[in-house]
């Protein structure tokens, strides 16, 4: 059997550091090694490695890993420790941000599956049970097609006056 490659910095891999970052376990696998590797690459022989890290990191790595959060321009990072840095402070914040994403997507799912079950009961009282087409068409729905049927079904006489599509204008 193989052994597992030293991660320790006497080894100064710079692809293994990568690799890490890649494969991370934790936030903090991900700023432990960029901080190995803005100690590795501190010399200024490395400076175009050092910024092609840094773009790699910032337009790759972090959109993938961290959607929805907001990151300076990569064109104004031009130290790795700087990274490290802004790394180790904003990752305390993470779970902060996702758990409120999260919270935020639940709410928005909730009102539309609210306002799904109550159109559903309204078409089913005023019209009778659903066939299969129209139980699709409101499983299917936007929130803003849903809002424009809830509106309609006060004034509509049939299920296909509810569901007929708005004229282009």
């Amino acid at each position: 059997m193989v052994n597992a490659p030293d991660w320790s910095d006497e080894m100064r891999n710079v692809a293994a550091a990568l690799f890490r970052i890649e494969k991370h376990r934790s936030e903090q696998d991900v700023v432990d090694s960029l901080g190995h590797l803005a100690e590795w690459l501190s010399g200024p022989e490395q400076a175009s490695l050092r910024r092609a890290i840094i773009v790699w990191f910032y337009r790759v790595f972090l959109p993938n890993r961290a959607p929805g959060l907001e990151f300076p321009d990569v064109s104004d990072v031009t130290d790795l420790h700087e990274v490290h840095d802004m790394l180790a402070e904003r990752i305390k914040k993470w779970p902060e941000q996702w758990e409120a994403r999260g919270r935020e997507e639940g709410r928005q799912e909730g009102r539309h599956e609210g306002v799904e079950g109550t159109l559903r009961k309204q078409v089913e009282l005023k019209f009778g049970e659903l066939p299969a087409w129209a139980d699709e068409r409101l499983k299917q729905a936007s929130d803003e097609q849903l809002d424009i049927w809830v509106a309609r079904i006060l004034t509509v006489d049939s299920l296909d006056a509810l569901f007929a599509e708005e004229p282009s204008s």
